[in-house]
């Protein structure tokens, strides 16, 4: 077992050695910041993680808001948003609440994935072609401006590097697929470019020769005005960080058979990155790619992804002169395939089949990416999914009138042995049905159920067998429904309630109010408490009429009525 590990760690610490510079650089930050990111989030996660075979580092995905989180507040902005990140994460992860990650919406997810790809490809642009630009802009549409200005400064040298690098990544990946891509071709530009000293841009030349060591630890800017500043980002950062650890948990998942822990990953996660933030770093989560490839080596246990740390270290502190001899085009070739395979156009277009509604969310979120920031978009779009989702709940709960139900011709209760059709319902008696959930989205169809009613019933049946859940306003809107029943005289009952809204009920106080014997576990049990209502309002109705009767009566001189 440990061999096959120490094949995997081998193989994926290699391939990540380009990926870890190349997402930094992309970002703004130095290749030895990437690169300290992919050992320590590496390692930590690697040990404290949910998955077995989870690898993690930094990935394409936090190309652009790291970016944004430097343009605006520098590297000490963003190394407090790092930290803010982790400790999210560890909160996400030790509550619970990371598992409702599962529940953002497809179009969101497939809007800012596609439009942070296009950003990342826009951002390459520059080290591609060899352009010279003074002022280098951090805005997607301001790069690709400056290309169009700048684009007379084409250096043919940095470009033919690019295209070849480019051109070598898509045939190993076509015709070898087994073969790590990046780092053979990337490897094979590195020594075209020493050997024949082709006058290109290297990450020595750029950056300085990576240091030969560790760096020491750092301590966060934590000012209550920094944290204010970048904390909208450090969400952003959390919910990314959470979303793509736990599909690249789920894909590792479907390809050994194995089992991930949501709870634990996300802690892990969080941790790595608060460690991560001490020594400089940049934002880390589990990576798919590297996964995938860590699995396809044999990986059998976490031990893989350990020695692919210590793979990444072993450059850091003896190999940092080869790293530094890598040409920014190069990486930037790297980073262009990157952002195709993020952009996933055939899901993007494949959006144009669905339903208009789906398509809007996708596309705000996807020309907020790109126009504004993630962090506006991921927020607007979840605020138009829930408006979304809300919209549809509405249109499949339902507040429904029994008997107009019976008169319908479109009715069928032959698949429904508890159909009212199969009951007697009592005269005075009225019987509703919810259908759906029963919360903030639906609960003013109640409300519209009192509207409509022209004369209050003796007996209201509530149906409430079809309802999973109730949240407090479909509990208000509940309480003032008894409400209005008790001001006109109409005894409420409550048929087949579930768990959950039985105990909303008892914990609202409205079970109280509406008292234990009108809340039923059975229509049959309600249509014979209504009964029984109905049966006690006429006998006090009879009783009532005969004593105003008798007051009518003219007073003989005994005291005895005579009849007029």
């Amino acid at each position: 077992m440990f061999l096959k590990d120490l094949a995997a760690g081998l193989t994926v610490g290699v391939v990540a050695l380009p990926l870890a510079m190349a997402f930094a650089i992309g970002a703004g930050a130095s290749p030895a910041q990437g690169l300290y990111t992919a050992v320590i989030a590496g390692f930590l996660i690697a040990v404290l993680g949910g998955s077995r075979y989870q690898v993690s580092g930094p990935t394409g995905a936090f190309v652009v808001i790291i970016a944004g989180v430097i343009t605006q507040h520098g590297m000490g902005g963003l190394i407090t948003a790092t930290l803010l990140a982790g400790i999210i994460l560890v909160l996400l992860g030790v509550s619970g609440l990371g598992k409702l990650i599962k529940y953002i919406p497809y179009p969101v997810t497939t809007g800012f994935t596609t439009g942070i790809g296009l950003i990342i490809a826009g951002g390459q642009l520059k080290d591609f072609l060899g352009l010279s630009v003074p002022h280098p802009k951090a805005e997607f549409f301001e790069r690709i401006g400056e290309v169009i200005e700048y684009g007379s400064t084409l250096s043919p040298a940095t470009l033919g590097v690019g295209a070849g690098t480019l051109a070598a990544i898509i045939l190993i990946r076509k015709l070898a697929p087994r073969v790590p891509a990046a780092v053979t071709a990337v490897a094979a530009a590195a020594a075209a470019v020493w050997i024949f000293r082709i006058p290109v841009e290297t990450v020595g030349s750029k950056y300085g020769e990576l240091p030969g060591g560790f760096p020491a630890p750092i301590l966060p800017d934590l000012r209550l005005a920094t944290i204010r500043a970048v904390f909208p980002s450090a969400l952003t950062i959390a919910l990314l960080g959470a979303i793509e650890s736990l599909l690249s948990a789920v894909v590792a998942d479907g390809m050994t058979g194995d089992r991930h822990d949501a709870g634990t990953e996300l802690t892990a996660q969080g941790l790595g990155n608060i460690a991560v933030a001490f020594f400089g770093g940049i934002p880390a989560t589990g990576a798919i790619a590297r996964t995938a490839t860590n699995i396809k080596n044999g990986a059998r246990s976490p031990v893989s992804s350990i020695i692919h740390s210590l793979v990444l270290l072993a450059f850091a502190l003896f190999l940092s002169k080869a790293a530094s001899a890598i040409p920014l085009a190069g990486l930037s070739a790297v980073l262009l395939v990157v952002a195709w395979d993020m952009s996933e156009l055939p899901r993007f277009l494949g959006m144009r089949r669905a339903p208009k509604s789906d398509l809007a969310v996708m596309l705000t979120t996807f020309a907020l990416t790109v126009a504004i920031d993630l962090t506006v978009a991921v927020q607007v779009g979840m605020l138009l999914a829930v408006f979304l989702f809300l919209r549809r709940t509405s249109e499949t709960s339902s507040v429904n009138s029994i008997r107009e139900l019976l008169e319908s011709e479109e009715y069928d209760s032959s698949d429904d042995p508890e159909a009212l059709g199969r009951k007697v319902v009592p005269e005075g008696c009225e019987v509703y049905e919810i259908e759906g959930p029963f919360f903030f989205g639906t609960a003013d169809l109640l409300q519209e159920t009192l509207a409509d009613l022209e004369k209050p019933p003796k007996v209201f049946i509530l149906r409430l067998r079809k309802v999973p859940a109730v949240d407090a306003t479909g509990l208000n809107a509940l309480a003032a429904f008894h409400k209005y029943c008790r001001r006109h005289g109409t005894t409420l009952i409550l048929s087949g309630v579930r768990d959950q809204p039985r105990r909303a009920l008892e914990s609202f106080g409205l079970a109280e109010a509406i008292g234990a014997e009108n809340i039923l576990p059975h229509i049959d049990v309600a249509l014979a408490r209504a009964a029984s209502v109905l049966a006690a309002a006429k006998a006090d109705g009879g009783a009532k009429a005969e004593a105003e009767a008798a007051e009518r009566l003219p007073v003989g001189p005994k005291g005895i009525g005579m009849p007029k």
